[in-house]
């Protein structure tokens, strides 16, 4: 009963955050003014070419800018700028939590579509492709050889993992990006330079899908590179830093083969923190990344926050900050249940 009250204490405090957060983007977007200047700008560019339209039939100066104020007018009540933020915002922070994500104002999917849901859906398996492929390649490949590295402590193959993990942790991703295309797409022309397909596109569901694959090869090629390094590292540091523990001293003088030792007194007391990196790293993949995103010219969920940012989408900003703490939250509270099963020194109380 205790285990169950303290997961559903820690369960509502993760909701607070989650409210919280949604607050701190409603203040950031209207009380700074980005919001208001964001939309004004917006509304003013498609005044100019409609004003440029209309010049073409109506020839009176006098009703051209008749013409152009009631469009104006139109304009500001599509965007709500005739309503102050505080009281235009908090609606759709309502509905967002509602799951009822709306229209995006100027955003639109693949198929014309302006819902938000439909743009999400959109996106997020490609997202799920690239950097959830990404981050479980870095994953396995770090623990392997992390595990490995802390049995090898100072060996020459600790030491140069090392300094290539050293290496790898300090390249940007964009640079890495640019340098891989440069390198395997326009000098060896082993691999496309980015997009979703070839152009024409294959036909049939299959080849298609082939085809996608061929294309994220590059992409998550770069992902991972700049990402194993630290991983192997962090995983090579908790593991030795448990391997040293008092207990662990206990059980090998105790005789205990040292495969069991490994496996029940190391590696089960190093899970929560490496899990902790897993999950929250599994669940911030599915928010995209902008940058190398936009290197690869690839449509995914950090494409899709640019985006909304630079038109000032609030509709899509709002939901997109929701789905991503909502995903956090989840994430923390999974962890908060594994942390009992998998450490035997955690006992809720």
């Amino acid at each position: 009963m205790s285990l169950a009250f303290t997961l559903a204490v820690r369960g509502l405090t993760l909701l607070g955050v989650l409210v919280l957060v949604l607050l701190l983007v409603v203040v950031v977007l209207g009380a700074t003014g980005f919001s208001d200047r964001m939309l004004t700008a917006i509304v003013n560019e498609e005044l100019r070419g409609i004003r440029e339209g209309m010049a073409r039939t109506i020839h009176d100066p006098d009703q051209l800018e008749a013409a152009v104020k009631a469009r104006r007018q139109e304009l500001v009540d599509f965007y709500g700028l005739n309503k102050p933020w505080y009281t235009r915002l908090p609606d759709m922070v309502k509905r967002v939590v509602t799951l009822d994500l709306g229209e995006a104002r100027n955003l639109r999917s693949f198929k014309g579509s302006p819902k938000v849901a439909s743009l999400i859906m959109e996106r997020l398996p490609y997202t799920v492709l690239l950097l959830t492929t990404a981050t479980l390649i870095t994953t396995v490949i770090g623990l392997v050889v992390g595990v490995k590295l802390a049995t090898q402590v100072g060996t020459f193959l600790d030491r140069g993992v090392s300094y290539l993990s050293a290496v790898s942790y300090a390249l940007p991703a964009w640079w890495a990006g640019i340098l891989l295309i440069v390198l395997l797409a326009f000098d060896l022309h082993l691999l496309p330079a980015g997009g979703l397909h070839s152009t024409p596109p294959p036909q049939g569901g299959l080849l298609r899908f082939l085809d996608l694959l061929y294309h994220a090869i590059l992409p998550i090629t770069t992902l991972v590179l700049v990402s194993l390094g630290a991983w192997i590292y962090t995983v090579r540091t908790m593991v030795l830093n448990t391997a040293q523990e008092f207990f662990v001293t206990v059980a090998r003088a105790k005789g205990l083969p040292e495969s069991r030792v490994m496996r029940r007194y190391i590696l089960r007391v190093a899970a929560p923190p490496i899990l902790t990196n897993v999950v929250l790293g599994l669940a911030a993949s599915l928010g995209g990344a902008i940058l190398t995103e936009t290197v690869f010219n690839w449509p995914g969920m950090g494409r899709l926050y640019y985006e909304a940012i630079m038109t000032a989408d609030e509709s899509v900003i709002v939901a997109l900050t929701f789905m991503f703490t909502l995903l956090y939250v989840a994430a923390r509270f999974l962890l908060e249940v594994l942390y009992v099963v998998l450490d035997p020194r955690i006992r809720y109380t």
